[in-house]
């Protein structure tokens, strides 16, 4: 009788599991349709002259400022890079869309230090868990700090993502061909993106298009959200597991498995936020926290590159540059800073020198989230006015 039930068990969580990876398969179905509607609600909402919309990004400083409040206030960097997609789709200038997705990097590290709040009863656990939070901020700022100059001097990593989207992107190769290629993935949605465009051809004109714009954001904060809550349902148990063999065995292991598991999450925000709680209590080292976090970084990328496969067209090969951009930017910096000892110690340092801090002084967490994520971003943008 027991063996019977158990048996019934085991079959019956075997059907919870497909249904959840069932679900999955369909958000990201709905990730793919929000972001084309994207594309499509800015060229009708401008007359295919999206890059006006955009001239209140008058320059990269403030471009980067949007990225940062954009995802520090959304909370999810795939949630804003995959919407950025979807801008460059419908005419966003790359010039504004590099430094929006280099902010998203930044906002996007507020997760974790909101998660070490959780320890902030015990002095010495508190101090542990914000310093494991905040080298994920402190990296990425630094990140930032340095390749920023150099890709507005220089631009590499636009060129390099340039040629990687034109070599990768089907439908490009094929037109410089004359030869009409097959898209898949446009295939796949156009019956769900046909029925949206005629049902919101009720609206006219302009308001037609912000409707698509509204519409579009409006599902990629519900697919990110959602399909994070079932994700983290279907691989917490075993993306602790993967942590406990994997991270400790060195950096390119703690880096790999980082990447693995937000990859299957498709959340850095969620992958930083289980690390930081074994962290704070003594489990997980500084040593094994911060090249995990840096895996984090990769691993959130495939979501953008997800959403550009939805884009077709003229614009495919900017949607696709711009992802690949992301995923370039992300691994530069973890080849420039963490194979650099001096550099590599850098964020440790910071985080630890800050940890300390708010061990003494509990208010600084406050000040540092507000000024960091908020007030610094608003006065960047102030102060950027008089240089540009």
């Amino acid at each position: 009788m027991e063996q019977a039930e158990t048996k019934s068990s085991g079959i019956f969580d075997s059907y919870r599991h497909l249904i959840k990876w069932g679900a999955v398969a369909a958000l990201v179905y709905l990730l793919l349709v929000a972001v084309s509607i994207i594309g499509d609600g800015f060229e009708i909402a401008t007359g295919g002259a999206a890059a006006q919309l955009f001239e209140f990004a008058t320059n990269p400083i403030i471009a980067l400022m949007i990225g940062v409040v954009a995802t520090a206030a959304i909370q999810s960097s795939s949630t804003v890079t995959s919407i950025i997609v979807g801008l460059v789709a419908g005419g966003l200038p790359m010039s504004m869309a590099i430094p929006m997705i280099m902010g998203a990097n930044i906002g996007t590290s507020l997760t974790s230090t909101i998660v070490s709040l959780g320890h902030v009863r015990d002095g010495e656990e508190f101090k542990r868990a914000f310093s494991a939070a905040t080298v994920h901020d402190s990296f990425n700022v630094f990140a930032v700090l340095l390749i920023l100059p150099i890709e507005l001097l220089f631009h590499p990593l636009e060129h390099a993502s340039l040629w990687l989207a034109g070599f990768f992107s089907g439908d490009i190769a094929m037109a410089d061909v004359g030869v009409s290629s097959f898209n898949i993935v446009s295939f796949a949605i156009a019956p769900l993106v046909n029925l949206i465009m005629w049902s919101s051809s009720l609206i006219q004109g302009v308001w037609q298009g912000i409707f698509l714009i509204i519409l579009g954001v409006g599902l990629i904060l519900f697919v990110v959200h959602t399909i994070g809550k079932i994700l983290k349902r279907l691989m917490t148990g075993r993306a602790l597991e993967i942590m406990n063999t994997a991270v400790g065995r060195g950096p390119i292991s703690g880096i790999g498995a980082g990447t693995a598991i937000t990859v299957l999450v498709q959340s850095s925000s969620t992958t930083t936020s289980l690390i930081v709680p074994m962290a704070g209590s003594g489990v997980m080292s500084m040593k094994q926290v911060y090249p995990f976090t840096l895996g984090g970084n990769i691993g959130t990328t495939v979501t953008a590159l997800l959403a550009a496969m939805a884009i077709t067209g003229a614009t495919a090969v900017l949607a696709f540059q711009i992802a690949l951009l992301h995923l370039l930017f992300n691994v530069f910096a973890i080849l420039l800073i963490f194979s650099i000892p001096f550099l590599r110690n850098v964020p440790p340092t910071i985080a630890e020198k800050m940890a300390e801090m708010t061990q003494k002084r509990k208010w600084f967490v406050g000040a540092y989230i507000v000024s960091v994520f908020f007030l610094l971003p608003l006065l960047a943008l102030g102060v950027s006015e008089l240089f540009f």
